[in-house]
């Protein structure tokens, strides 16, 4: 069957897997992001994670910095098809 592109992937797990890896907690991130200006709460990095919520470029950039990542690894080994279901 063919495959399609899925509309909206999400790096969740990517960005638990490397925060995880630092041993940071949810809200240690959000603090951290919070002292560079940006308004980020616990329950934001929580909805991140878990893929229902966007998140903005500057983010992204920060959350790179503070895991020590290149920004393209919270893309890397995303599943980015679905079956079709026709």
């Amino acid at each position: 069957m063919p495959s399609k592109l899925k509309q909206d992937i999400s790096i969740g797990t990517n960005l638990k897997k490397y925060r995880t890896a630092l041993r940071l907690s949810q809200a240690t991130v959000a603090a951290r992001l919070q002292t560079q200006g940006l308004d980020i709460h616990e329950k934001i990095i929580s909805e991140m994670e878990l893929g229902r919520y966007s998140i903005r470029i500057s983010v992204l950039l920060a959350l790179a910095e503070m895991y020590h990542v290149p920004i393209q690894d919270f893309f890397a080994d995303l599943n980015r098809y679905e079956e079709s279901k026709i």
